[in-house]
């Protein structure tokens, strides 16, 4: 493949970074350092400075293993690792029906998908698909929703009767709502070179639904839990630096118009599939209420998504016990996991000077992956948390949504986000999913069986780079998978 002239590479990643001045946290001195340290690669003949430490200093620097994304933060002092250890505990748990000896871990349920966190967060790396409808994976969440106007606060309308989220597990007595059946059918797809790759193609389907039928239209979004790493840090990238590579308009005319998510109270959208997320602790909680059946302080639903027209859910007794707190999960239970979760350090960086990781670089900025996976961003100086603060971090991800074409489309709408958008997910890690997760099933739905089937099924704003990936020679595709497997 030619790669692009070095000024075309440039525009390609530095459109709208202007913006990237806004930010209110630093002096003019430090909006000069920012700007410098974050500019894009030029030379591909050795590593850029800092760049073996993905998460600055909070970088964990231990022997790659299976716990490789389940160790605190590399600049976590005594007293926060403590913190974090305590977390971990909550994280781990597993949860009980209600009523139970153990007063402090009841509650589960009645419906759920999951008896604890982990469950989902497999090594705080990446969950996969089903391997059948008698097989669901707890790892998997099916997000469901109706046509219509979402009412207000809403993203989506759920099912009248089955809510937004499929519960496929049950508390002894009940039974989950339904089972997701899931087949593929191949794809084939000629390289540049003549090589064939055969993609997985899936088709989803609701079977044995337990308590009536699904509301006529329904939707459906099967996802797997993503990796834990560096999430702490994410949410403390300035919104204004975030919003510099917006160009939803494609004012540039490069094909890209990434879009940030605004959700309602005008946050900014940056965890989860579709951005539908602003911060952490959000994001905890709704995962306990939605997941597990566990209420919080955030989010009080003790019944979980269990609808009103579940009446036998409904009728069940909950784990909320005066003793221990007005939720299931009292107070500081939701900080602690918090905590936990926004302090999962990220690993170093493995042969980044390598000869052939440094041409795979070369060529995924040729082909203009930065555009969307953006490489570098520098923490808030503001940030509450003191390890967080003023970090470079190399998550490679601009956290904005992006129409990834009708091959990866979901085609359900979720607040303002598209049924063919999705956020970029961030690659720091990718290199160590097999190690830590023990499969290596990418994108939202695990369809991809490793990293090149998940170039290939990139579409839409990507079409331009998955189309520059496909006319590599064997060779060159090769060196950028060393680079992804690097990071």
């Amino acid at each position: 493949m030619k790669a692009l002239p070095l000024l075309a590479v440039l525009v390609l990643v530095t459109a709208g970074i202007a913006g990237a001045g806004e930010r209110g946290d630093l002096s003019p001195a430090d909006r000069e350092r920012v700007r410098a340290v974050t500019a894009p690669a030029t030379d591909f003949s050795r590593p850029e400075a800092f760049e073996a430490m993905p998460a600055g200093a909070a970088t964990t620097k231990k022997l790659v293993n299976r716990d490789s994304f389940s160790l605190p933060a590399g600049n976590l002092d005594f007293a926060g690792q403590e913190r974090f250890n305590l977390g971990n505990g909550f994280f781990t748990k597993v949860w009980v029906s209600a009523p139970a000896a153990t007063k402090a871990s009841d509650g589960l349920g009645p419906l759920f998908n999951a008896r604890g966190c982990q469950n989902c967060h497999l090594k705080d790396g990446r969950g996969h698909p089903p391997a059948d409808a008698d097989h669901p994976s707890e790892s998997m969440l099916v997000r469901l929703s109706v046509p219509g106007t979402p009412a207000p606060g809403m993203d989506v309308v759920p099912d009248p009767v089955y809510g937004t989220q499929l519960q496929q597990a049950a508390i002894a007595g009940l039974k989950g709502e339904a089972r997701l059946a899931v087949d593929y059918t191949d794809l084939k797809v000629t390289l540049g070179d003549g090589t064939i790759i055969a993609l997985r193609a899936p088709h989803y389907a609701l079977t044995d639904p337990q308590y009536g039928d699904f509301a006529p239209g329904i939707m459906l979004s099967p996802r797997i839990a993503p990796q834990m790493i560096g999430l702490g840090l994410i949410e403390d990238v300035p919104d204004a630096d975030i919003l510099a590579h917006a160009d939803p308009d494609d004012r540039d005319h490069d094909g890209i118009s990434g879009r940030a998510r605004l959700l309602p109270g005008g946050a900014l959208g940056r965890f989860g599939w579709k951005a539908g997320m602003a911060g952490i602790t959000a994001q905890v909680a709704g995962a306990f209420a939605a997941d597990l059946g566990i209420s919080t302080p955030l989010d009080d639903r003790p019944y979980g998504d269990c609808t009103p027209a579940q009446t036998a859910c409904r009728q069940r007794p909950t784990g909320v016990d005066a003793e221990q707190g007005l939720t299931e999960a009292p107070d500081p239970i939701l900080a602690l996991v918090t905590f936990y979760s926004q302090n999962l350090g990220v690993p170093q960086r493995r042969d980044v000077g390598g000869a052939d990781v440094l041409a795979g670089k070369a060529l995924f900025y040729a082909a203009g992956c930065p555009s969307c996976h953006v490489p570098k961003f520098v923490t808030s100086r503001a940030a509450p948390q003191r390890e967080h603060r003023f970090q470079l971090i190399w998550p490679y991800s601009d956290l904005l949504l992006h129409d990834m074409g009708p091959g990866l489309a979901d085609n359900r709408p979720e607040g303002d986000a598209g049924g063919s958008e999705w956020r970029t997910p961030p690659l720091w890690g990718i290199g160590l999913t097999q190690t830590v997760s023990g499969h290596t099933l990418f994108l939202h739905d695990g369809r991809a069986r490793n990293l090149t089937e998940a170039i290939l099924w990139h579409g839409g704003e990507a079409q331009r780079a998955r189309d520059g990936f496909a006319a590599m020679r064997a060779g060159e595709r090769s060196n950028l998978i060393a680079f992804l497997e690097s990071l």
